[in-house]
C-alpha cells in the first residue's frame, strides 16, 4: 500500500490511467485465458479501479464541463457517465456510503 502524494489533476488522471492499464496488463489479476482463474480477490481489484475511474469522472466534470460544453460533448460524457455509473451498480462495485458518492446526492 503506497502512501498517497498530492498531484495536480493532470498529473492524477495520468497516473490513475497509467495504473489502470498496468493493472488490465496483469495477467495474475485478468487472465489470459479462459482456463485460468481469476484471483480470489478480483472484486477487490475491479472495485478499486472504479473508484479511481470515478474520481477521473469528477475531474472532467469539474475542471473541463465548460470545453465539453463548447466541443459539443456534453451528451457523450452524460452517457459515458451513465453506463459507468449503471455498470458500478449492476455489479455493486461501489457502496452507495463511500465519500465519492456522496457528491451526487447534492
Amino acid at each position: 500500500s503506497k502512501k498517497p502524494i498530492k498531484v495536480s489533476a493532470p498529473e492524477y488522471v495520468d497516473y490513475v490511467m497509467t495504473w489502470v492499464g498496468d493493472q488490465l496488463d496483469n495477467g495474475s489479476i485478468f487472465p489470459a485465458f479462459d482456463n485460468e482463474p481469476f484471483p480470489d480477490n478480483f472484486i477487490m481489484y475491479v472495485k478499486d479501479i472504479y473508484k479511481r475511474l470515478f474520481r477521473i469522472f469528477a475531474i472532467l466534470y469539474h475542471r473541463h464541463f465548460k470545453s465539453f460544453e463548447e466541443f459539443n460533448a456534453v451528451e457523450h460524457l452524460n452517457t459515458c457517465f451513465k453506463h459507468f455509473m449503471y455498470f458500478m451498480f449492476e455489479f455493486k462495485l461501489v457502496d452507495g456510503n463511500e465519500k465519492e458518492l456522496q457528491a451526487l446526492k447534492g
